[in-house]
């Protein structure tokens, strides 16, 4: 009697469905592939070798040459699309950031070099200050040096696009999360005859204790302007959900064609909210920091790196991601080849 009423109670066995791989497969209702991935890279200048990044375990900043064959690399292996980041000289660096301005400088022309060796290749630019600012800030300071100047920034940014798209960027990317600068450049950039490019808007990007090894990659860690003026006045609070919905939307009325969670892994719910508000494609960038834990557990042996990292990348595909920014994309590319 017993056995028929616990057949009675159990109609709908679930586990019907995980019985084997294949049906496992079958039924499997999100999938990252090479597609969704775009690799973010470094860039420095001269002839030199790569130099290795010691809080990014297999990343390197990478001179012109060197970067072109990484795309051509990249492209073999399926990635669609990389996001280029300079590394400067500190001597190029200035308290305005005058080298940002620069048609010449060391991100165009790895840009010009990079559409010329892989014109398919989709090239994201970042549009911010800090890579070329003394102080690490994303913008210029106010005149009494106790906070970044929004609007003053946002007119460098506006010229900085322009300069991004005329060296052929399909998609520039606002970092520096000042108030109105999507809107503006989007205005500058059709002013300018650049209609057709694009604007991946870093939307939601938090106040995040995430970057450290990134800004050790590009040199403004060390900035004393980052240590004794937080970020926070411009970046969101990672407290605050409701904020991160104003800035999406904000963006989104703007013109922005992508929207962008940063950081990924500890944001979920933000990138879920982002996807239930929005019908525009949603990026999340999983960030050096979360690349760097990942790598650091599985070199001690606590956690097993390739399982981690499908299953941090499964999450944020999980989560609602469109394009997702990582430094796992190649070699999560090369394990799917070998697969094939």
């Amino acid at each position: 009697m017993k056995a028929e009423l616990d057949k009675q109670w159990l109609p709908v066995r679930p586990r019907r469905l995980r019985g084997s791989a294949g049906v496992r497969a079958m039924v499997r209702e999100c999938r990252v592939t090479t597609d969704d991935l775009i690799q973010p890279l470094f860039v420095i200048d001269g002839e030199g070798p790569a130099e290795a990044i010691e809080s990014l375990p297999g990343q390197r900043r990478l001179p012109i040459k060197d970067l072109v064959q990484e795309c051509r690399e990249l492209q073999e292996l399926g990635i669609r699309g990389v996001a280029l980041f300079p590394s400067l000289d500190p001597a190029l660096k200035t308290e305005g950031g005058e080298e940002a301005l620069n048609p010449d400088t060391l991100v165009l022309r790895a840009v010009r070099a990079v559409r010329g060796a892989c014109p398919e290749l989709l090239i994201l630019t970042d549009i911010a200050l800090d890579p070329y600012t003394t102080h690490g800030h994303d913008g210029v300071l106010n005149a009494e040096g106790d906070d970044v100047d929004n609007d003053a920034t946002v007119r460098i940014l506006c010229e900085m696009a322009v300069l991004h798209a005329a060296a052929g960027v399909p998609f520039v990317a606002p970092s520096d999360m000042m108030d109105g600068r999507v809107g503006a450049i989007r205005a500058a950039l059709d002013a300018g005859g650049h209609s057709g490019t694009g604007i991946v808007a870093y939307s939601a990007k938090f106040n995040s204790a995430f970057y450290g090894p990134f800004r050790d990659a590009v040199g403004s860690s060390k900035a004393a302007g980052t240590r004794l003026l937080s970020k926070a006045t411009y970046q969101l609070d990672p407290a605050n959900p409701r904020s991160a919905e104003i800035e999406l939307s904000q963006d989104e009325a703007e013109g922005a064609d992508v929207l962008m969670v940063k950081p990924a892994g500890a944001y979920l719910d933000i990138i879920r909210m982002a996807r239930e508000m929005s019908q525009q494609p949603i990026a999340a960038y999983q960030v050096s920091g979360e690349y760097a834990q990942i790598h650091a557990a599985a070199q001690l042996g606590w956690l097993d790196l390739k399982s981690i990292r499908d299953e941090s990348l499964l999450a944020i595909k999980r989560a609602g991601a469109d394009w997702i920014l990582t430094y796992f994309a190649r070699d999560f590319a090369t394990d799917c080849q070998g697969m094939r």
